[in-house]
């Protein structure tokens, strides 16, 4: 059983039920259905058209459904009839399901989780496993976002931008339980560039693409936090480099600039020097610079100091960063940084130490400590 293949047919199929007349939750828990249905049966009658045979499954459960539901009774004029069985639509909905899954009545949570469910295919108990939530916890949260997008025709125009930051928060969950998510948010915004032709798209996976390269060097075997700077650069993922930079250079050329593709530009800069202090900083700050222009972002203000530190010095990236938000997460870790590149190792110590209690995750409050407790075993000397 080619469960890959199911987990791709299951935005398509759904997005074929939603069309006919289904609203979005009876539609999706009727391919739910029917994909349990062809666990059971494909195996030893596989069928010659999948998606068709799903369609087919999945209508006939829905119809199921319907007519069991006398509350539902008005419906029946949308249900008399069951379309003959045969080849699947050539029509694809599925990026109209990407605009309905991220509809901006539905919080950035609820939108991800109905986006992993709905278009990824993936189960609730997968869902609440990457989240670290309970199944009942997830399986509410999903149920309550399905009932919020029932009543959303699915012929309205959806936005680009809102469903690219769906995408984004579920690549930058990372890997938790036994779903890895930013390898599912980089199958599905695949998925999103060959249904759109957009270079914020393309920017995305580019994106995408490039930070990955780099992720069996983030971490030490023994979970340790391993900076940029310090990873093995011989370990990078040098075919994901080389399409990330492709996809990046073409959407560019189109001159339509958008923030991810000013992102992926940056991360383009830190793949392509071969070790740490050959990085070109000073291209860097200037797209840090266009993405100020783009977002004015307090986090893009905070990196930009960073690397207007490298680029110009500890001191100017000391500066930069007395105009950003004291209270924005890592500002006192980017500040105790700058001071330890200033040569001021004690303040330095002391606001790694700062940090580490603000830390989001353990591994980063661990990294954080070892470098507070580094600065002071050196000043101990």
């Amino acid at each position: 059983m080619d469960e890959a293949l199911l987990r791709g047919l299951t935005p398509s199929v759904l997005a074929i039920l939603v069309r006919r007349g289904a609203d979005f939750a009876a539609a999706e828990d009727a391919v739910q259905d029917a994909l349990v249905e062809a666990l059971r049966v494909w195996p030893a009658d596989p069928p010659r058209d999948p998606k068709a045979w799903l369609v087919t499954a999945a209508w006939r459960k829905f119809l199921d459904a319907t007519r069991a539901d006398a509350a539902r009774r008005r419906r029946e004029d949308l249900v008399d009839e069951e379309p003959p069985p045969g080849p699947a639509p050539a029509v694809d909905d599925t990026l109209q399901l990407y605009f309905l899954c991220a509809h901006p009545s539905l919080t950035p949570s609820s939108a991800v989780a109905l986006t992993l469910r709905a278009v990824g295919g993936l189960t609730t108990r997968q869902i609440a496993q990457a989240y670290l939530v309970p199944e009942a916890t997830m399986a509410q949260r999903i149920s309550r976002a399905k009932r919020t997008v029932s009543g959303v025709r699915f012929d309205q125009p959806g936005d680009v931008a809102t469903v690219l930051r769906v995408l984004y928060l579920v690549f930058n969950e990372g890997y938790s339980g036994d779903v890895d998510l930013a390898a599912e948010a980089i199958r599905l915004t695949r998925q999103l560039a060959a249904a759109i032709d957009h270079p914020e798209v393309a920017g995305l996976l580019a994106l995408m693409l490039l930070h990955h390269a780099r992720r069996k060097t983030r971490m030490a075997p023994d979970g340790t936090l391993i900076p940029l700077a310090d990873q093995d650069r011989t370990r990078w993922d040098t075919a994901l480099i080389a399409e990330g930079v492709h996809i990046l250079q073409t959407a560019l050329s189109r001159d339509r600039l958008g923030e991810f593709q000013a992102q992926a530009a940056i991360a383009a800069l830190h793949a392509d020097a071969q070790t740490a202090e050959e990085t070109d900083w000073v291209q860097i700050v200037e797209w840090y610079d266009e993405l100020v222009r783009l977002t004015d972002s307090p986090v893009v203000r905070l990196n930009r100091a960073v690397a207007i530190g490298e680029a110009d010095g500890p001191q100017a990236g000391l500066a930069a960063l007395a105009l950003v938000d004291p209270s924005l997460p890592r500002h006192t870790a980017v500040a105790a940084h700058l001071h330890e590149r200033a040569g001021d190792l004690p303040t330095a110590a002391h606001l790694y130490a700062e940090a580490a209690q603000k830390a989001p995750n353990l591994a980063e409050r661990n990294h954080l400590t070892r470098q507070a407790a580094r600065l002071n075993l050196r000043a101990a000397r």
